[in-house]
């Protein structure tokens, strides 16, 4: 095998509580994360030249050792001992900086793929204790899905899958850092936390009112206040139908859930008219599995 395609899937939170500031900086969250079919596509080929090369549509984008992906092959390849080359290409759908994980999820994909087109033999579980050195959310990634995710988020436990439904993202024209907005999260005077057990309860039960009236996020205290913008998609969605709506991650995109793909789709259009996000999707619930394969 010479060539291989992978895709790498967004995800958003449908509930995000943060319970501590550990002492070696890292925050303890409880979250319940969920892939959705918004997908990065990336192509492997190996190449007669060792090294790794990374080309992708999207010019704000590094190619260089800082991108997650090229990290993640860098790891694999010292951890094997594989000094040939390879070159990857990276399609980019999922929106960058948005609190969707894309940077994380593309890196899964890497490990993915390059653990197959090299035929490195690991098994998912050993990719995850891999991809945790590089960032708390690939471990979701490699496998997705429906999952809570405690610890730093790399203690993953499987959940039933949300009920089926459709969503508008929304991500309006700003870049939020993950890093200002813990750094800014006063957990201590946090007066509401997400009802995670509860929610658990609702996916047990197959209800998706149950999940949308229990959508929460603490770090809202934080992005939402920085942009106020986040509160204004947040209603319009509501406004045109959503059982509920729930900034993603450290933000700032905004997802809402409809029973109706009419309704999404037309509450994707106000928004778009509306002038409040720059990159609108209409999409559904990705199903999780152990591969991300094309």
């Amino acid at each position: 095998m010479e060539r291989i395609t992978k895709k790498a899937y967004a995800k958003i939170n449908i509930g995000l509580d943060v319970l501590r500031r550990r002492p070696d900086g890292y925050h303890e969250v409880r979250m319940i994360m969920q892939t959705v079919d918004i997908c990065d596509d990336l192509v492997f080929e190996k190449t007669a030249q060792p090294g790794i090369t990374l080309q992708t549509d999207r010019k704000e984008l590094p190619v260089d050792g800082s991108n997650l992906i090229c990290r993640a092959a860098e790891l694999l390849f010292r951890e094997k001992g594989i000094d040939g080359g390879v070159r990857i290409a990276l399609t980019k759908r999922i929106p960058v900086a948005a609190g969707m994980a894309g940077g994380s999820s593309d890196a899964a994909a890497a490990m993915h793929g390059l653990n197959e087109l090299f035929e490195m033999g690991y098994s998912v579980r050993e990719l995850q204790k891999l991809g945790v050195k590089l960032g708390a959310d690939i471990p979701y990634c490699l496998v997705g899905g429906t999952m809570l995710a405690e610890g730093i988020g790399e203690v993953l436990s499987e959940l039933p899958a949300v009920p089926d439904g459709f969503l508008v993202v929304a991500k309006p024209d700003i870049d939020v850092s993950t890093a200002f907005v813990y750094g800014n999260l006063q957990i201590d005077s946090l007066t509401e936390h997400p009802d995670i057990d509860g929610m658990i309860e609702a996916l047990r039960a197959g209800s998706l009112q149950g999940v949308t009236d229990r959508l929460g996020n603490v770090l809202e205290t934080v992005t939402a206040r920085e942009y106020p913008v986040i509160e204004e998609i947040k209603k319009l969605l509501r406004l045109q139908g959503a059982e509920n709506a729930l900034m993603s991650g450290s933000g700032p995109t905004v997802f809402g859930i409809f029973t109706e793909r009419g309704k999404a789709e037309q509450a994707a259009g106000i928004m778009g008219d509306s002038g409040l996000a720059g990159e609108i999707y209409v999409t559904t619930f990705q199903r999780g599995t152990d591969r991300q394969d094309a």
